[in-house]
């Protein structure tokens, strides 16, 4: 059975992305496991889980994009910015066509500046900015550039929007929500959000929890797909078994034939060997590398 791999879980509404974490690992008996961005509780869908060596590619899915299905309640603000927050403003909503929503929808569409809610795992003056909102504080928070490939109006239900969004890795949909109802002039929050999609992986792929506590060990294990499966979108390298000991051995390589510059993945006869970082001249050097002993 393999111990090391990547498990797409479709997490539940109502449960953190770490409690998700814990419940697979005791399935699977892999104690070392981390997860590739938090979904928050509220929020249901894609969260991609590393297991034993592909931990060591988690960092690479952080930076990759996502797709959302999300729900927009318009004529109310809260204090989170979303459903779990006592709202704290009501405002009436004018009247908009689909032609009037979308016209909004533009103005976030492409790199934008957003700012971050209180309520975020975000540091600032070495404090999370959670921390200081449950004490009832309000800081001013810089905002950050984000990208927004596409923002689609997909369906409206009264005063509740249902918007398919693209984005660039740290876009808070929170934040999204919340500005779109100043831009609409009546307030809003983030009253539902589905993860559809996170860097090559998508929702069809997952495994339901429920699903998951229903398997074995050897059966939830048989979900584990390959480590090199979240790299897809780098460039490929395979070595000679002569070079593929050297790199494991820390070498960094001056002869490989490559012609590919920055990240690349590594591939020795037979085997991933892990992330590179290539010259575009057939130098090599390892930057991730995974272990192969028990392969």
């Amino acid at each position: 059975m393999s111990e090391s791999g990547i498990l797409l879980l479709d997490k539940p509404v109502g449960l953190s992305s770490n409690a998700a974490l814990s419940r697979a690992k005791r399935v699977l008996g892999i104690a070392k496991a981390g997860h590739t961005g938090t979904l928050d509780p509220l929020a249901s869908g894609l969260l991609i889980l590393c297991f034993g060596e592909a931990t060591k590619v988690a960092g690479y899915l952080l930076d990759s994009d996502k797709a959302y299905l999300a729900e927009v309640c318009l004529g109310a603000t809260t204090e989170t910015d979303d459903a779990e927050g006592e709202i704290v403003q009501r405002r009436p909503v004018p009247e908009f066509d689909d032609a009037g929503i979308d016209a909004a929808l533009a103005r976030f569409r492409g790199r934008i500046e957003q700012v971050p809610p209180m309520y975020s795992a975000l540091k600032q003056g070495g404090e999370r900015l959670y921390r200081m909102a449950r004490r009832g504080e309000t800081v001013e928070r810089p905002p950050r550039a984000v990208t927004i490939h596409e923002l689609e109006l997909i369906s409206r239900d009264g005063e509740r929007l249902r918007l398919g969004v693209h984005c660039s890795k740290g876009t808070y949909i929170r934040s999204l929500a919340r500005d779109l109802g100043e831009m609409l002039g009546c307030g809003a929050h983030l009253s539902a959000l589905r993860r559809t999609r996170s860097a090559p992986f998508d929702i069809a792929e997952a495994v339901t929890l429920d699903e998951l506590l229903a398997l074995d060990r050897a059966s939830a294990r048989s979900l584990l797909k390959p480590a090199d499966q979240a790299l897809v979108h780098l460039p490929a390298v395979l070595l000679s078994e002569e070079l593929a000991a050297r790199l494991l051995m820390g070498q960094r390589l001056a002869d490989v034939e490559n012609q590919a510059s920055g990240l690349v993945r590594i591939y020795g006869p037979e085997i991933f060997l892990g992330v590179g970082e290539a010259d575009g001249r057939g130098g090599l050097k390892p930057k991730r590398l995974i272990s192969t002993a028990k392969r």
